[in-house]
Order: structure tokens, then sequence, then C-alpha cells
């Protein structure tokens, strides 16, 4: 029987690839680990930062300045009158009016105007018999053509830098010529509307019009609205504006005049408990959000249960910014809590509203809760919003924030552990190709001691039975 050598043998290249890998395996391993964590890491402090985001926009909607949860209403009782509005400082009753009057905005057109040759000098534009701006009408020429048209005319109304919006020209043109008209933006008696013709100079359509009075019309007569409080016969409020503030806290806005001897306008004023509502319950939901994922970030898992924790949950610093969150609804103003007015905090540190508690509370104290919770806004911070938003914008801040910087050095680490990863590639790559020589040189060893063994076995008859 022929003999042979019993010795295993190996394919180099996938041995040399098993032994290259198991070379790198457990730093690899590590590195992958490692990889894991910072993107898991650079996930959390970005979802950390939207839910800070939306709170604080939250808060600057329902706590900056000027704003407040408590609401309070103000209705008329006839709606096609006007609309009114109360802030949190008006007097609860019963106020009434009588809308002599309504402001009207100055318009005023000259019509069967023509394109003017050979016209210089000024137009002036006045406003409540004074001087609003001037208009050069040789630069008004824009295509410099010696004829001055309408269009060319009210495009150097509009775009003179005196005007500032307060007229608006505009051209109608008709089957005898063109008609400039002239708008005033603001309502009052000071937007009526007059041209002065006086210094222009070499003929124009515009200032024979202006001395016509047929061309010459006044479509909207400017005038001041007027109002009567109590009743026709009442006290007279004049202004140049539909919306008055003469109840403290209460905007009222007028949009339609009464006839002689209408009964007057009534204006309830009082607390707008829906409304009120809805903004507590606003904060607590913008609360509860910012505070529902630092709960998921910082949730330690259950191993017995195959639950993994989250991506902060050994972080100290995340953990600390979630319990102080919690701890800084806490205080208490004049003896006042949020409990007291029913914003209750729950077992996982979110909070739920008792709107019975709410709304007894308010009865008592109607501007306690503003003075507890307080403003967000940065130019004047107050109460729990300003603490809040300040201690959050410690974390949010996009120049020095903490989210800022651990990104960075998140960054920094996903950097380093790549240049990491490469050079281990390059060590494993160097492994297998020491392994494939190693292991090739061994091949041919094999090969050539079958060889041998296959020759001696023919020399001294080995193979024979």
């Amino acid at each position: 029987m022929a003999s042979s050598i019993t010795a295993p043998t190996y394919d180099p290249i996938t041995t040399a690839n098993s032994l290259a890998e198991k070379y790198v395996m457990a730093r690899r391993q590590i590195l992958d680990a490692q990889g894991a964590a910072a993107r898991a890491t650079e996930k959390g402090l970005t979802e950390l930062g939207s839910a800070m985001s939306a709170f604080q926009t939250s808060m600057a909607a329902l706590t900056g300045l000027n704003k407040s949860l408590y609401a309070q209403s103000a209705i008329f009782s006839d709606t096609t009158l006007g609309s009114a509005s109360a802030g949190p400082t008006a007097a609860p009753g019963s106020y009434a009016f009588f809308v002599a009057r309504l402001a009207t905005a100055s318009q005023v057109s000259f019509a069967g105007l023509s394109d003017d040759a050979g016209v210089s000098g000024t137009l002036d534009i006045n406003m409540g018999g004074a001087l609003a701006f001037q208009v050069n009408l040789a630069d008004a020429d824009t295509d410099a053509d010696g004829i001055l048209s309408t269009r060319e005319l009210a495009a150097a109304i509009n775009g003179n830098s005196g005007n500032t919006s307060l007229v608006t020209a505009s051209i109608i043109t008709t089957g005898s010529g063109s008609e400039l008209v002239l708008s005033a933006k603001n309502t009052g008696a000071a937007s009526a509307i007059t041209i002065d013709t006086t210094n222009v100079a070499g003929g124009s359509s515009l200032a024979a019009a202006n001395g016509d009075v047929a061309r010459k019309r006044t479509l909207v007569m400017a005038q001041d609205a007027e109002i009567r409080i109590g009743a026709e016969s009442g006290t007279v409020i004049t202004q140049a504006t539909n919306t008055f503030t003469n109840i403290d806290g209460v905007k009222m806005t007028f949009t339609k005049a009464q006839a002689p001897g209408s009964a007057p306008v009534t204006i309830e004023v009082g607390a707008d408990s829906k409304n009120t509502t809805a903004n507590v319950q606003g904060f607590i939901d913008a609360y509860n959000k910012l505070k529902g994922v630092l709960n998921k970030l910082t949730d330690s898992g259950d191993p017995s249960k195959g639950t993994a924790g989250g991506s902060f949950a050994r972080d100290g610093a995340i953990r600390a910014l979630n319990d102080r969150l919690v701890s800084m609804l806490r205080p208490s103003t004049g003896g006042d809590t949020l409990a007291a007015f029913g914003i209750i905090s729950t077992r996982d540190g979110t909070l739920e509203l008792n709107n019975d508690r709410l709304q007894r509370q308010l009865a008592l104290k109607p501007t306690g809760l503003d003075a507890l919770i307080g403003s967000s806004s940065t130019s004047a911070p107050s109460g729990i919003a300003g603490t809040l938003d300040a201690f959050i914008k410690t974390w949010s801040n996009t120049t020095d924030g903490r989210i800022k910087q651990r990104k960075e050095q998140t960054s920094e680490l996903q950097s380093t552990l790549a240049d990491r990863q490469a050079f281990l590639e390059q060590q494993q790559e160097a492994a297998y190709n020491r392994y494939l020589r190693q292991f090739t040189a061994l091949q041919s060893l094999q090969g050539a001691m079958n060889n041998n063994l296959s020759m001696f076995d023919a020399m001294f008859g080995n193979n024979k039975d």
C-alpha cells in the first residue's frame, strides 16, 4: 500500500483570512462598541437639542414678552360693529359705546391726464395740509425721452425716498386718458391728500387737472373715528384709527358706524376659562415633551426583560439635567405653588392638570399664576419660565452651550475612532499577508514532501501489496 503524509492541509487564503480576523477581533469589537456608543451619543444630543429648542419656542409663545397664561375676553353685543380683546389686567365689567363715525384714509383722483413733454420742477405731495414729500419731475422721466408719462409719474411718487409708503399712486386708464389715483396708507383727518403744482414748470396735464374742480375728485374723505361713551349723547372720543384702547387692558376695533338713534354697543369683559385652560395645558404639554425625551434618554433599562437603557443611562450630567428640571418647578411666589393652581407633578416627573383646582385658584388670584410662572422673555425674564429658559440655554446655546461642546467632543472621538479603525485595517492586512506567505510556503512544503514520499515508495517498493 502507498504511504502518504497525514498532516492536515491548508487553503492559504482561507486560513490567512481567518487568522488575520482573529488577530484583530478583540480590538475591533472594542472599536465597534466605542463607535456605536459615540453614534448613540450624537443621536441623543441631537434629539435633546431639538426637544429643548421646541420647548423654548413654546415657552416664548406662551410666556414671552407681554404674554399671559391667564386669558380674558372682551365680547361685543353686536359683532357686526367690530371686535375686541382683553389682556390679563383688564378690569372685568360691562362697557357701552356709540360708534358715530369710522376713521377713513384719504383717496383722491385726477382725471384726463396725458403724457407731457418738457415738464420739470417739483410736485409737492401734502398730507393734512402739510408737506409730506416732493417729487422731482425731471428725475421722474426715467427713460430720458423728454416726455413724462403718467406711469412714470406714478412710479416716481411710489419710489420717492420721502414717501415711506405714506401714499400709493396708481393709474386707471379710461377712454379719455389716464386717471391718477392717490391713496393714503393711514386713516384719519391728517391723512388728507392734496397736491401743489405751483413749482411744476413746462405745462402739465396734472397741473391742469389739479386746478379743475371737475377733474379733481375726492374719492374718500379723510376723517377721524368718533365714538361716544355710554350713549349717543355721551362724551366724545376721536382719534385717527379705528382701534381704541381707552379701557385699560382692552383693545377695541370698530368696523362699522351706527345709524343715529341706534342703541349703543356693549362690551363684556371677563375671564376666559377655555383659553386659560388651553394656555396652561400648552405649558404642560411643552414641558412634558421635553421631560419625556429626557426620561427616555436616561432610562436605565431592564436587563431581566431584555430592555436596553437610554443613550445617557449612565451619563451623570444628563441625569442631573433631568433632575434639575423637576426641582425648578417647585418654587413658590407669595405662598403659591404650581400644585395650588392644579399643575401637579406625576411619578415620572411629568405634569398633569387638575382644571377644577386651576379655575378655583384663578377666581381667588387672577394674576397669581402669571406671577408664579413668570416670563421667558430675554429682556425681562422672571419666575419659573425665566429660570427654566436661562438654565436650558446653558445647554442649547448654539455658540457655547453644553450640547454644542459635547457634540464637538463626540465628533473628535469619532474621528479618532475612525483613525484607529483605519490603522486596525492596516494591521489586519499586514497579518493576512504574513499568514498568507507562511501557509503558502507550508502548502508548498507539504506538496514537496508528498512528492518525495511517492518517489521513495517507487524506489523501495512500498507501493506493492
